[in-house]
């Protein structure tokens, strides 16, 4: 499938790992007032469509990630922040809500090479993500609680998830900025490392993930997925189909005959 055609991002393809890179540095990457939000749609429904994928990393350009939503469209209350109650809320379902309602049903890995700032909506596209990796400098932060708003896309859902809903309370409650090395000490990210080391340490391990069979890495992240929902029978019954086609499946059968000659 060829790349889709992205506005305020640039997208990339190398040996299954598609990178998609924001480039509004000029708004610090602001998902809102830009095209950011209909490029990460696009790119994530190209990904879960295209044989060729098997990882995406997402970053940014300049000093940031992303600020998440355009502080200046909230004072002068214009794009989706413009008109009545009702305007509001059906313009957060039209726009930024879609990015949490698609990340809730992907299947293929998604790894935040965070590379700046991450906070409000960008932080919490970043705990949307399977993965975190940052550069030792970027700062975070769920702090709608500052600008009077809450988190309206979807952040609540997903945060908790990742750190726990007790840690997740005060980070919401509180609004306070916190560095790379906190967010590592807490468990939002795998790692962290020097900026100029980051694509590396993304990359590397998106390729990783990428070696392994499609099939089994996507079904297993929506495994994961779907045990923070299901009850465990159910969960169980699920697990036993997908693992009776991954049985009949080509990976498995030339794993299991690489490994039994291997001990020949």
């Amino acid at each position: 499938m060829s790349l889709p055609t992205l506005t305020d991002a640039k997208l990339s393809l190398d040996a299954g790992v598609a990178t998609l890179t924001f480039c509004r540095e000029d708004v610090l990457n602001a998902l809102t007032g830009t095209n950011l939000i209909d490029d990460i749609i696009d790119t994530l429904d190209w990904a879960e469509a295209s044989p060729d994928v098997c990882c995406v990393i997402l970053t940014g350009t300049g000093k940031g990630f992303s600020s998440g939503g355009n502080v200046k469209d909230m004072h002068e209350r214009t794009g989706m922040f413009s008109g009545g109650v009702d305007d509001i809320a059906a313009a957060y379902k039209a726009t930024i809500q879609r990015i949490p309602m698609k990340f809730a049903e992907l299947s293929v890995p998604v790894i935040a090479a965070i590379n700046g700032v991450a906070v409000g909506a960008g932080f919490d596209l970043t705990a949307m993500c399977d993965i975190r990796i940052a550069a030792d400098h970027a700062r975070f932060g769920e702090n709608f609680v500052n600008m009077g708003l809450i988190p309206g896309d979807g952040g609540a859902y997903f945060l908790q998830r990742v750190v726990g809903y007790q840690r997740a309370a005060e980070l919401t409650f509180t609004g306070r900025l916190f560095d790379a090395l906190e967010a590592k000490d807490i468990g939002f990210l795998l790692d962290t490392v020097p900026a100029d080391q980051l694509m590396d340490r993304a990359t590397t391990l998106a390729q990783e993930i990428a070696a392994k069979p499609r099939y089994q890495v996507r079904q297993s992240k929506l495994l994961m997925r779907k045990a923070q929902q299901m009850n465990l029978s159910d969960f169980l019954d699920h697990t036993a189909l997908v693992q009776g086609t991954c049985h009949h499946s080509d990976a498995h059968k030339d794993a299991v005959a690489a490994f039994v000659n291997k001990g020949k």
